[in-house]
């Protein structure tokens, strides 16, 4: 499993595809063709936020996200998740600029994955 998929699977994305994947597998049929689910993303990382002891801003922060999904946010790890997700050379040797591009790049994603994120997280 990738970086990106543990993210996912924390917010219970992917996991009735997969599943569906399974069945068709087992019984050899081909998985049917069904919409991807939304998953509230936003009330799941705000009621995440609020329990948290810690003031953490998904919004902004790919490390706040991270930790919220009690997933590693060391520098390392989140190199490890930018080159997965084909960050640019470039921005690899700025931290800075390479934790904006994963926020808006990690979020991007999600949405594309049934996660409901809002378009000003977006754009």
């Amino acid at each position: 499993m990738g970086f990106f998929s543990n993210i996912l699977a924390k917010l219970g994305i992917g996991s009735a595809e997969a599943a569906q994947e399974d069945v068709a597998v087992a019984t050899q049929a081909k998985p049917a063709v069904t919409a991807i689910a939304v998953v509230d993303v936003v009330a799941q990382l705000e009621q995440r936020a609020a329990a948290n002891p810690q003031k953490l801003n998904w919004r902004v922060s790919i490390v706040d996200l991270l930790k919220l999904l009690d997933i590693d946010s060391s520098l390392a790890a989140r190199k490890e998740l930018a080159a997965e997700l084909a960050c640019p050379a470039e921005l690899m040797s700025d931290s800075a600029q390479m934790n904006m591009w994963l926020h808006k790049t990690v979020l991007a994603r999600i949405a594309a994955n049934g996660g409901n994120i809002p378009q000003e997280l977006l754009s």
